[in-house]
């Protein structure tokens, strides 16, 4: 048995509707290995009961693994919005979310948070970042603006394969935006931060309460 295995074996069950949806994605996208999963789904369902968020924004659906989780979490009355700016994803993440028990839960939206997501006139208590890592520090700041003090962000492949820390790798835009949204988040005195090394990195900021 391998670490990750019994990782497993002592984590939460992961739901059978989570589970097909999961192999679905292995089956029907070409990026598979972007869906959250087991592990990270039951964290993200996990921080959301202590967190316990009125409100959630999500920036990169995909095919709605990670939305569907944290929405499990929401107490009654609480909303997720995720935002997808890839609209071929829609045909198959729609069906996935409306099908899903907490579909009630879940506003699926395509196209940029950036652009939409202040537009949604909400104040969030927390945010999950999983979109275009070129863009991560933009994403950070549009967040930021609408995010309550005390509130949380997730930012996921902060670690992005190890090619944060390998000197060798030609590294792409993509791994650039990691590494300066990583610097940045470092030397932002607005949060509190830590990085998880959970698959591939994530990381949890909160934003601080103003003192007067």
């Amino acid at each position: 048995m391998t670490l990750d295995e019994y990782i497993l074996q002592h984590t939460e069950p992961e739901p059978n509707y989570l589970y097909r949806l999961w192999r679905a994605t292995y089956i029907h996208t070409i990026h598979g290995r972007m869906s959250s999963g087991h592990l990270q789904g039951r964290l993200l369902k996990m921080l959301v009961k202590m967190i316990r968020p009125k409100n959630i924004l999500e920036i990169g659906t995909f095919s709605g693994y990670s939305a569907i989780s944290m929405a499990e979490g929401l107490d009654e009355g609480g909303r997720l919005y995720t935002f997808e700016i890839n609209d071929e994803m829609e045909d198959f993440t729609r069906p996935w979310i409306e099908g899903s028990s907490v579909a009630d839960k879940i506003e699926f939206i395509i196209g940029d948070a950036l652009q939409e997501a202040p537009k949604l006139g909400i104040e969030f208590d927390l945010a999950f970042m999983d979109g275009d890592k070129r863009t991560y520090r933009d994403c950070y700041e549009m967040v930021m603006s609408i995010l309550k003090p005390g509130g949380f962000i997730l930012a996921d492949n902060t670690l992005w394969d190890g090619h944060v820390v390998d000197s060798a790798y030609d590294k792409d835009r993509q791994t650039q935006g990691i590494e300066t949204f990583n610097d940045y988040i470092a030397r932002d005195t607005r949060v509190e931060q830590v990085i998880l090394p959970l698959r591939d990195g994530l990381t949890l900021i909160r934003k601080k309460e103003i003192k007067n």
